[in-house]
């Protein structure tokens, strides 16, 4: 096994740019423009992926997005994660929060790449925690990493053993996915398609009480999830609160919404909520997932919401025996959910122990049969 910095093994390393004109540059289709918000760790997320026109994209040509390439954020608060491109989204191009790595492929495989800057997070969440005013990787920093490198046939084994957990992985969020589309369509039918006249017309307000998250950077690792508005980022020592909530991006990506069922913390840039009536939590949920959240932006330079735009959103309350039935008949669905979630976190548990010992040699893949 040889040690190399990453920038000798790798054909690029560089970050791109916002396009002149910002946001407002940004089109319905064209050319994929990767944001931090797409970055998660092991998973390219499609939500909020924004387009660019193709001339915009040339002026970014020194970031065009290929195959295989791995996606690391470099700044602010999803620093650190990585995963690989889908190709799905290509043609395309990284912002300046966002660093392409592309590995020489002779020399190492992307998959081994992606598992290696996962291993190293906890470092790389130190380093760049040394900047000046914000969280952030430079190139030099990223350049200069040290990795062990074994033959190719072994990185193959290593990375078939890793691979078949995020497999595992992945088919359960697909699970969930289809599972919550099913409870959506089923709100959909009862409450908007066929909605019957047993209820009264309200304001959100007179379901939810909406608080604000607070910062968790000064809380000791645990084991109480802390959702950001790109999913759970952390896990820390105590909760915020517990019970069946809501989450809503207080700024940023609006539309990330998300139901949560136990105890958790919410970061300050989300709000929580407390449930005022029985039955009312996922009922709550699903008719903020068919809102444009998005398009009540009260911010400026960014995306933000109020608790006052929440609070007096209108819709129709259903009276308590309909919003029993509804609960009847997706709970199923969110048990299942929650189950298939409790698999994900004990297989990437599993992952995570393997992965350094994997990476290191400690455990010997020569009989591994690919």
């Amino acid at each position: 096994m040889a040690v190399y910095k990453l920038k000798d093994i790798c054909l690029k390393i560089g970050s791109g740019a916002t396009p002149r004109g910002g946001k407002e540059a940004y089109c319905d289709e064209g050319i994929s423009l990767i944001r931090s918000q797409n970055v998660l760790d092991f998973v390219f997320s499609h939500d909020g992926l924004a387009h660019i026109n193709e001339q915009q994209a040339d002026k970014l040509s020194n970031v065009e997005v290929k195959p295989q390439d791995i996606l690391l954020n470099i700044t602010g608060d999803s620093v650190a994660r990585a995963c690989a491109v889908d190709v799905r989204v290509l043609p395309a191009r990284v912002n300046q929060h966002v660093a392409i790595i592309r590995p020489d492929e002779d020399k190492v495989l992307s998959s081994y790449i992606l598992f290696f800057l996962q291993m190293i997070k906890p470092y790389l969440l130190q380093i760049a925690a040394g900047g000046a005013t914000r969280n952030a990787l430079t190139k030099s920093m990223i350049k200069n990493l040290e990795i062990d490198v074994p033959d190719i046939l072994s990185q193959k084994k290593i990375v078939a053993v890793l691979d078949d957990i995020q497999e595992k992985i992945r088919e359960n969020k697909e699970i969930n996915k289809n599972l919550e589309q099913q409870a959506q369509a089923i709100y959909s039918r009862m409450f908007i398609e066929h909605r019957q006249e047993s209820g009264n017309p309200g304001q959100l307000a007179d379901l939810i009480s909406v608080k604000y998250g607070k910062d968790h950077k000064k809380l000791a690792d645990g084991n109480y999830p802390v959702y950001g508005s790109g999913g759970i980022m952390r896990y820390v020592e105590k909760p915020l609160y517990t019970g069946e909530s809501v989450l809503i991006p207080r700024k940023g990506t609006l539309n990330n919404v998300m139901y949560v069922d136990g105890a958790f913390w919410s970061v300050d840039t989300m709000f929580y909520t407390e449930m005022l009536r029985p039955n009312i939590a996922k009922f709550v949920y699903h008719f903020l997932k068919g809102k444009d959240l998005a398009s009540l932006n009260a911010g400026s330079a960014v995306p933000s919401m109020t608790t006052n735009i929440l609070n007096a959103m209108q819709l129709y309350i259903p009276d308590e025996k309909t919003l029993e039935k509804f609960e009847n008949i997706v709970s199923p669905m969110y048990s299942a959910m929650q189950e298939n979630t409790k698999e994900s976190k004990l297989l990437a548990n599993t992952r995570d122990i393997l992965l350094p010992k994997l990476m290191s040699g400690e455990l010997d893949v020569s009989d591994i049969d690919l």
